[in-house]
């Protein structure tokens, strides 16, 4: 197929372990990254959820809930079957705010949204903060067999930890609630760690067809690989979960 496109490159993104070994077979270069995973150990609720952590950060996740409950805000989560498409123009203002923001180019329309609406149905997650019936932040997840994947989001005005409640704490609580085995909310942020997300390897695969392209790529790939295994270790000593007789 790269032959008959006349492709310079082929790239795919977050193979699993197997597929990335079985491209490498076919000369593709793997790149190994670190994001930030979520993984429910058989919660029963969000509260016990809190008891795995240490003291310390348990108290601070409540701390950054109860602020937003200070502010009035209520949080209100639907499926893609459950919006309007009154729904759909506020969320996708929320999308594109965020864009705007920080120059980029929003390229999902309202009539995509409204799209997989209608084709996904439940597998489309939408987190509304409500105040005085107001939306003022929201956030977009896609829902898979056993994992919550996420998210695009915006908000009208900053509020104090709006947007780990949004984008985080009700992603866990939605994982909870529905059994599911894991919430990967996106790339970057350390301070995910801190709110229960460990780093975790994630791979992808890369064919370079100019051989002389390809190399200068493969030896920076594994310098790469060396120093990404070397942060991974580090972020591990930094788990929020309790350890020994840490209450």
């Amino acid at each position: 197929m790269a032959d008959e496109c006349g492709c310079s490159s082929l790239h795919w993104l977050f193979t699993c372990p197997a597929d990335t070994e079985r491209l490498l077979d076919f000369d593709h270069l793997r790149r190994t990254a670190c994001h930030f995973h979520w993984h429910n150990a058989g919660y029963g609720s969000f509260d016990e959820f809190l008891t795995a952590l240490s003291s310390r950060k348990r108290k601070k996740i409540r701390r950054e809930r109860r602020r937003v409950a200070e502010a009035g805000i209520r949080l209100r989560c639907l499926h893609g079957g459950d919006m309007s498409n009154a729904d759909w123009e506020v969320m996708h203002g929320f999308y594109r705010s965020t864009f705007d923001r920080k120059w980029g180019v929003p390229t999902l329309t309202p009539g995509f949204f409204r799209e997989i609406s209608r084709t996904m149905g439940d597998q489309v997650v939408l987190v509304f903060a409500m105040k005085s019936a107001e939306p003022v932040a929201g956030a977009i997840m896609l829902r898979g067999t056993d994992a919550l994947y996420g998210r695009h989001w915006g908000c009208r005005e900053d509020w104090h930890s709006l947007h780990f409640e949004t984008c985080y704490y009700q992603g866990i609580d939605y994982c909870i609630r529905h059994g599911l085995r894991l919430f990967e909310p996106g790339a970057q942020g350390e301070h995910k760690i801190s709110r229960g997300f460990l780093p975790t390897y994630t791979w992808s695969a890369h064919w370079i067809r100019d051989e002389r392209f390809r190399e200068a790529i493969r030896h920076y790939l594994l310098q790469e690989h060396e120093l990404m295994v070397d942060y991974h270790d580090d972020l591990q000593l930094t788990s929020p979960f309790r350890q020994g007789s840490d209450n």
